[in-house]
């Protein structure tokens, strides 16, 4: 039995062409499930899935029926660079059809304003999907991280009777305890002091070239959570050749990023321009740039601009990517110039990205955390 799984597999993998040198019978499912790979796999009849073909549509719902969704979404991205079949995101019905994730959304991003207006809706229920199921994966995790962060950084050593924090305040006195009288001498108090509005901003400054796409969904995400934040003042800028500020629509992350371009070039300068003009409290902010650092306009006054930032208190971090696809091609010099300035450059995961940004806002070094993390800066 496992000798004979074994050549249904490869049977399944050659294609069942004269030359497969297997002789083996699929069974009806199989054959099904032999056509689907067959229609995108098979080099004799490429294009046989073409974006006019009336078969797409059913196509997506057979994968779906015959492999995980982890499966799902590689075909999907196969069919989609194999097949040419962009078009496929054009019709309701496939639209239906597909496995949403990460990519897909990026797909859907690029393609906005393009798609028939009789799709928009589904396409916007897919993008819905996605934006959901990433919600309630990261913004638990995030919200604890940073909000954690602040509580400790508005901690003082003079509270008011009101804002003593009894808990820690006894676990910092243990060694004040007086046995005679059976209780704790406090010689040090710790509270809370009364939250501001704002103890901190964070500006999120996206690249919008394509090789950005799921970078900018997680982004996204992450900034709708963090806006959230009482304590956190949390602005939203997209910028390519032109720039955006996209801080409104982070009350509903699907308009976020459909009001997101991408592709087209690049003005990395004319981003951190518009950046420096609504950061209020450089001491406070950090400034996360999401960049490959290809910069296609003023070269030498984008070097200016992370120079006069980090001089004046901002704590800028540059992330190659976010997402879990590891670190994108980028400029190298760029990127060693920013390593010169003390600017960390290096790619991040959704996951890590919560721990972060707590230690941005408490001021710690992210450089250590990230070598601790095992996370390679890069120059």
């Amino acid at each position: 039995m496992e000798h004979e799984e074994q050549v249904r597999r490869w049977r399944l993998m050659l294609g069942g062409s004269q030359n497969d040198g297997t002789s083996f019978s699929l069974n009806k499912t199989d054959l099904q499930l032999d056509k689907t790979l067959e229609a995108l796999y098979d080099s004799t009849r490429q294009g046989g899935l073409g974006p006019s073909s009336p078969n797409v549509s059913r196509w997506l719902g057979d994968i779906r029926s015959y492999f995980p969704a982890s499966v799902v979404q590689v075909m999907q991205q196969d069919a989609l660079k194999r097949l040419n079949l962009t078009q496929m995101l054009f019709e309701k019905e496939m639209l239906e059809n597909i496995e949403p994730d990460v990519h897909m959304v990026a797909t859907l991003m690029t393609l906005s304003k393009v798609i028939p207006e009789k799709t928009k809706d589904t396409a916007r229920q897919v993008v819905r999907k996605v934006v959901d199921e990433l919600m309630r994966k990261l913004a638990q995790p995030t919200q604890q991280a940073i909000t954690g962060s602040l509580n400790r950084s508005a901690r003082n050593r003079r509270p008011r009777h009101n804002e003593v924090n009894w808990p820690l305040t006894i676990q910092k006195n243990l060694q004040h305890y007086q046995p005679d009288y059976k209780t704790i001498i406090p010689e040090t108090l710790i509270g809370y002091g009364r939250k501001r509005s704002a103890l901190k901003e964070v500006v999120l400054c996206l690249d919008q070239s394509g090789s950005m796409g799921t970078s900018v969904v997680y982004s996204g995400i992450f900034g709708a959570v963090m806006a959230s934040i009482p304590a956190l003042k949390t602005q939203m800028v997209v910028f390519d050749t032109a720039v955006a500020d996209l801080t409104e629509e982070l009350q509903d992350p699907v308009e976020l990023l459909f009001g997101v371009q991408l592709g087209g070039g690049t003005d990395i300068h004319a981003a951190l321009k518009y950046c420096a003009q609504i950061i209020t409290k450089p001491a406070d902010t950090v400034l996360v740039l999401i960049t490959d650092l290809f910069e296609g306009g003023d070269e030498k006054n984008m070097r200016k601009r992370f120079t006069e930032l980090a001089a004046a208190g901002v704590q800028v971090i540059v992330l190659l990517a976010l997402n879990d696809e590891g670190a994108p091609s980028y400029d190298h010099e760029n990127a060693q110039f920013l390593a010169n300035l003390g600017i960390p450059v290096f790619a991040c995961s959704p996951d890590k990205f919560p721990e972060m940004m707590a230690c941005a806002l408490s001021k710690q070094d992210v450089a250590q955390w990230a070598a601790k993390e095992d996370i390679v800066l890069k120059k």
